[in-house]
């Protein structure tokens, strides 16, 4: 048996069973693997959160690494699962686009649609194929079995797109794709996107306030500004997020998802 990593990432959350039935049946199959929660903290069913998640967290993993992502708010349905291996990774996962945004940065050296019941559980349940499927998939796989032995080569995967911000001449109108447990919004505007422009300002809409607020610039800490204050910083992802000092963006904005505009100068 090998010692190789299982990289878990679910909306799980920890209150119930499921994680911990996950890690009892990878336990089972191979007592030798060693299992790292990435999160399991992803709103339920955020298929976009939790792809954005595993794409700025899987390359801080060993190589060789398998990572087990059950975000599948399509459980029981004709969703497949599959395996995608790449030059360094294993990624077992349903496909439904969580994957996409890794795989289209990584080169892939197979993908297999998961359909040889040997490799899972006995008994399938409709409503959880992390404990039934998903784990035992990986386990096996952290043993040395190969994925072309637990199914049928696919030829595609389904995509999503996690960073894709509208922009025109001088706005960039984008959308929060995760909130960190700190209350900070995180937005698919890269640093990229406003590298050698002038800033205007930048509008964040708010449900509590009824108005949009105004931020004047972007902070190179959470300290720049006072406390109690809304601000915007390129954050660890190196993205956008607006966030408060001291406190959270979430609860000053009244909305998970405010919209967040940047304007630049016209000169």
């Amino acid at each position: 048996m090998s010692k190789r990593v299982i990289a878990l990432l679910t909306d799980f959350g920890l209150r119930d069973p499921y994680v911990g039935s996950m890690k009892g049946v990878i336990a089972g199959i191979n007592p030798e693997t060693r299992i790292i929660d990435i999160t399991h903290e992803i709103d339920p069913q955020d298929i976009l959160g939790g792809a954005f998640v595993l794409y700025h967290s899987y390359k801080y993993f060993p190589k060789g690494t398998i990572f087990c992502v059950v975000v599948d708010p399509g459980v029981g349905s004709h969703r497949r699962a599959i395996i995608a291996e790449t030059g360094d990774y294993l990624f077992v996962a349903p496909d439904n686009g969580i994957l996409s945004p890794v795989l289209e940065k990584e080169n892939i050296k197979s993908l297999t649609h998961l359909t040889n019941k040997d490799y899972f559980l006995p008994f399938i349940s409709r409503t959880f194929h992390g404990r039934d499927i998903f784990a035992p998939v990986s386990a096996h796989l952290s043993g040395g079995v190969s994925p072309q032995l637990m199914g049928e080569t696919a030829n595609y995967f389904n995509k999503i797109q996690i960073y894709s911000p509208n922009q025109e001449e001088n706005l960039i109108r984008g959308r929060v794709l995760y909130r960190d447990r700190f209350g900070n919004l995180i937005t698919d505007i890269e640093e990229k996107d406003l590298s050698g422009r002038n800033i205007a300002c930048i509008r964040v809409s708010s449900l509590r306030d009824g108005d949009e607020i105004i931020i004047n610039k972007i902070n190179q800490s959470y300290s720049e500004s006072p406390v109690g204050d809304l601000l915007a910083v390129i954050g660890s992802f190196g993205t956008l997020e607006i966030a408060v000092n001291g406190g959270s963006a979430l609860e000053r904005t009244g909305t998970p998802h405010p919209a967040v505009e940047v304007l630049f100068d016209r000169s």
